[in-house]
């Protein structure tokens, strides 16, 4: 008795994927899948990273295929591959830019260039090619956490090439500016600075572009909102009512603007004690999950309040970088895989594909 394909789309129907909670086959995740005789072969596409689970979901796939009667050899290649998908109604996709997400917080010291950091080294450290805009134009604090120095270079007097570490391409204000030296600005020249940093910098064929946001809901939201194609955005609170009154407004901001909310992360949710590993939830607990219930958007995850998540920032060295295969990294790539989930779910853009249409009263 030989196997048809209709037996391996029926057993393929039954194994989902453990991020998007949907099954390999009506995700349209399965790719030239041949049957021949006993052998199977297919490739499992994934439209966001997660090169750490490839083995693993290749695993959970071939297995109802080996089960079944007269199956020979299984063949199963599992890979990732990152599209770019919708902006707001009226923006073009940048150059070399698939996807930009915004990380933002209703207000400052709430752990949100620390958060952003993270996000996209997890990202990275999942197989994407990623870049950081610092857009914090009067406090930028990636450099530092980066752990960069020095000035971005240019070939043609135009534009400048990003500067890199930890498979990062970054750009900010931080690089042309003395570090003690204050911004002191008004909103346009920020507004002009943001959108150089943006635009001038030669991107390399980036999957994911983190904006780290500066705080509240000032000109370069605005700015951010009317003239950058925004994939989508992440909120970043802590448990204080404080904190998430502030993030309320930023969570709006986005609404209005017509930019989805990706979730929420829940900063400094528990303090672990150094000496006795005792938690404590000291800005209050269960304040970013009840904001996801008001308004009905994903909570991505919850990050405990440790010192070495600080001192690793502060040295260059992120958590991600520091300790790959540390609990709170551990936190740091699940956040990540969903926010990824969420951009591949949402809808493919389409516009290079559009003819262009001229109406001419002849």
């Amino acid at each position: 008795m030989s196997i048809t394909v209709e037996d391996v789309k029926a057993a393929l129907s039954l194994v989902i994927d453990p991020n998007t909670g949907k099954d390999f086959l009506s995700s349209k995740s399965v790719k030239n899948l041949k049957v021949d005789g006993a052998g199977i072969a297919l490739d499992i596409e994934l439209g966001y990273p997660a090169k750490s689970q490839f083995e693993a979901i290749r695993a959970s796939v071939a297995a109802p295929l080996q089960a079944l009667a007269g199956a020979g050899k299984v063949s199963i290649n599992v890979y990732s591959k990152i599209i770019s998908h919708t902006v707001q109604r009226g923006l073009k996709l940048m150059p070399n830019v698939k996807n930009i997400i915004a990380v933002a917080s209703g207000k400052g010291g709430v752990g949100k260039s620390t958060t952003a950091v993270n996000l996209a080294l997890a990202l990275a450290a999942e197989g994407a090619s990623v870049g950081m805009l610092d857009a914090d134009i009067y406090g930028p604090s990636q450099p530092m956490m980066l752990g960069i120095s020095g000035q971005p270079k240019t070939t043609d007097g135009k534009t400048m090439e990003p500067l890199e570490n930890h498979g990062l391409q970054v750009s900010s204000i931080g690089f042309m500016i003395d570090p003690g030296e204050p911004m002191v600005w008004r909103g346009p020249m920020v507004t002009q600075a943001l959108q150089q940093l943006l635009e001038q910098t030669n991107w390399r064929d980036l999957d994911y572009l983190i904006v780290d946001m500066p705080p509240g809901t000032g000109d370069i939201q605005l700015t951010l909102s009317q003239k950058v194609p925004v994939t989508g955005a992440v909120i970043v609170t802590t448990p204080q009512d404080i904190a998430l009154l502030d993030a309320r407004k930023g969570l709006k901001m986005f609404e209005k603007v017509g930019i989805p909310i990706l979730g929420i992360v829940e900063n400094m949710s528990t303090h672990i004690c150094t000496n006795c590993g005792h938690a404590e939830e000291i800005f209050g607990a269960g304040g970013g999950q009840k904001m996801c219930g008001e308004y009905g958007v994903d909570f991505l995850g919850a990050l405990p309040l440790t010192m070495a998540i600080r001192q690793q920032a502060d040295s260059g060295n992120p958590t991600v970088v520091a300790e790959p295969d540390g609990p709170v990294a551990a936190v740091y790539k699940e956040i990540a895989r969903k926010i990824a989930v969420k951009v591949a779910e949402k809808a493919k853009d389409l516009t290079s594909k559009f003819p262009s249409i001229v109406i001419k009263n002849d």
